[in-house]
Formats: structure tokens, C-alpha cells, sequence
């Protein structure tokens, strides 16, 4: 049946797009490692709330919209790179603790989807990632009714949401192997590394440094 197939080829495209770790990746990491498996993957669950935005603009080609992010691009890049740098220096400064230790509350964890959401919306390139991944594996919406493109894209957010789920479970896993001394130095070590992203995204914007404005996601 189309609508299983759309299914599995909405969860490839959706975790293939995921797979590379930028500085969302990184983190989605330190929250998990700082805070708990939950905080990381619903971090995650913001990126991939993004990605099915995006997704969305290339199967249906909603050129109006892509016309306005393309035509932005710079201040979208600006806006992405300043929230990246202001990210990177609260995790540096972030004071260490235990992660029972932390009280999790719903709001935190509504700031910790938000933040990630509008991050990731202000890499409107990354639309690209998924004009590039349908054509290579030959998935089409001409033809589709609208209804079927939308299980397409639940198959997208599907997939984006079991690769968060997996990489926070996994570092969720180990983060019991580290100390406090340990997560001071990964709070310093991720802090400057996502700092290093946003001023590349920020350096970007008047000097072409090849790829570095794609690594956003």
C-alpha cells in the first residue's frame, strides 16, 4: 500500500536528515549528560519539529515561503549564530551538578523544545537536506493526494524523533560512568565548541568559509 511505504520513506529521510552532529546535536549531548535522557530528547524532539517544518516546505513546495527564508537567508544566519553563541556561553558557565539533583519541571522542559525549535528554524539552507534526500531516493508528491503526503511527513518527524531518542539514550546510559569534575570539563569543552559554531555562522555572513553555514542542524 502507498501510505506504508510513504511511511518507511518518511523514517529514513527523517533520520538520515538528523544523523550529522552540529551544534544542535552537541546540545542536545550536554543536556542530557547535564540534566537527564528526558531534557536531551525533547530537546531533540524541537530539532525534529524543525525538520518536518522543513520538509514540509519541499514536498508541498511552498515556494512563497521558501522565496522569503532564501531571500533572509543573512538575517536568519545572524539571528541562528547569535542564539548559538549566547547558548554556548550559558552551557560554559553552567554550574555543574549532579543530574538527580536537578528538579525538572514541565516549563523547563517546554524551554528546552523552544529553544532548539527556533534554532533550528533559522537554517532555512537545511531545506535543501530534504529536496536532496527525496530526489536521491526517488520520492515524489506529485500524484499523492494531500493526505497521503501528510503520513510522508509524520514518517519524518517519526524517524528525526527515533534518532534524538536513540543518541540521548545512549549518552543517557553512560552519563552515570562520569564524575562531577567530568561534566565540568564537558560543560566547558561543549560550551566553547558551540561558540566556535555561532561565530563561524556569525563570520559567515561576509566571508565564505565553504560549508560552515550548513552545519547548523
Amino acid at each position: 500500500m502507498d501510505w506504508v511505504n510513504l511511511v518507511w520513506q518518511g523514517l529514513l529521510v527523517g533520520f538520515l536528515a538528523s544523523v550529522p552532529l552540529g551544534p544542535i546535536g552537541v546540545i542536545c549531548v550536554q543536556r542530557t549528560l547535564s540534566g537527564s535522557h528526558r531534557s536531551g530528547f525533547v530537546s531533540g524532539l524541537g530539532a525534529a519539529t524543525a525538520d518536518t517544518i522543513f520538509a514540509t516546505l519541499a514536498v508541498f513546495s511552498l515556494s512563497f515561503l521558501t522565496d522569503f527564508m532564501t531571500a533572509h537567508k543573512v538575517w536568519f544566519t545572524a539571528i541562528g549564530g547569535i542564539l548559538v553563541i549566547v547558548l554556548g556561553v550559558s552551557i560554559f558557565n553552567k554550574r555543574v551538578r549532579r543530574p538527580s539533583q536537578r528538579r525538572q519541571t514541565r516549563s523547563s522542559l517546554v524551554s528546552d523544545y523552544f529553544s532548539i525549535l527556533l534554532l533550528t528554524l533559522t537554517n532555512p539552507a537545511y531545506i535543501l537536506v530534504f529536496i536532496t534526500l527525496f530526489a536521491a531516493l526517488g520520492i515524489s508528491s506529485e500524484g499523492y493526494s494531500v493526505g497521503l503526503n501528510v503520513v510522508l511527513l509524520l514518517g519524518v518527524l517519526g524517524g528525526a524523533g527515533a534518532w534524538w531518542f536513540t543518541l540521548t539514550y545512549v549518552v543517557s546510559r553512560l552519563r552515570k560512568r562520569f564524575r562531577l569534575r567530568h561534566l565540568w570539563w564537558i560543560n566547558k569543552i561543549t560550551g566553547g565548541l558551540i561558540v566556535l559554531f555561532g561565530v563561524l555562522l556569525v563570520l559567515s555572513i561576509v566571508v565564505d568559509l565553504g560549508p560552515v553555514e550548513h552545519i547548523l542542524p
